[in-house]
């Protein structure tokens, strides 16, 4: 059960209604941690804006849903992980993909650049940083613009992910790949 009320769409003041209004008519998001943002209506719009700066970015549709998963998964986001795996198998991830990730497993990636996304997600995550080593790979394989595009993506969705977790942002029930155990 969340810990904040949906705002219903009549209940919002002017500046929330157009900050909704403008994200309703472009991208269509406007549930999962917007429902919390929604109440500072510029973080709501500056937090769409990122959401479509790192979508038309360098990065491949397929290497930004690993990154997301891959972010979802350290945090226990019930809600981004949803959302993130029903991207992630639009854009042609396997599901034994995402069931490795799901399961904390380093999942088989034929794609370099796609391994990079998954190896440098991780260590951001778990060491706050990449080591001299991971650097040196992630911008050999990458080039330096991606590698700064897929750093970006992991903390601009691990802000979406303590969002989600702090409000209690809960998927719907009939979730077909649920967070394990």
């Amino acid at each position: 059960m969340g810990r904040i009320a949906i705002i219903d769409r009549a209940d919002m003041d002017a500046e929330q209604a157009r900050v909704y209004d403008e994200a309703k008519e472009s991208s269509g998001i406007v549930g999962g941690p917007f429902y919390a943002y929604i109440r500072l209506p510029k973080l709501f719009e500056a937090a769409q804006n990122m959401r479509a700066c790192m979508s038309s970015g360098p990065l491949s549709r397929r290497e930004q849903q690993l990154i997301n998963i891959t972010v979802a998964r350290h945090f226990d986001a019930a809600y981004p992980w949803y959302a993130q795996v029903r991207g992630a198998l639009a854009a042609g991830i396997e599901q034994v993909v995402i069931d490795a990730i799901n399961a904390r497993k380093t999942p088989l990636l034929s794609d370099a650049r796609e391994r990079t996304c998954f190896v440098v997600a991780g260590e951001l995550l778990a060491n706050k940083g990449l080591s001299d080593g991971t650097y040196a790979a992630a911008e050999k394989t990458m080039g330096l613009k991606d590698l700064v595009a897929l750093v970006a993506s992991v903390g601009n969705f691990s802000m979406t992910c303590m969002t989600a977790n702090t409000f209690g942002i809960e998927p719907p029930s009939a979730n077909p790949t649920p967070l394990a155990a």
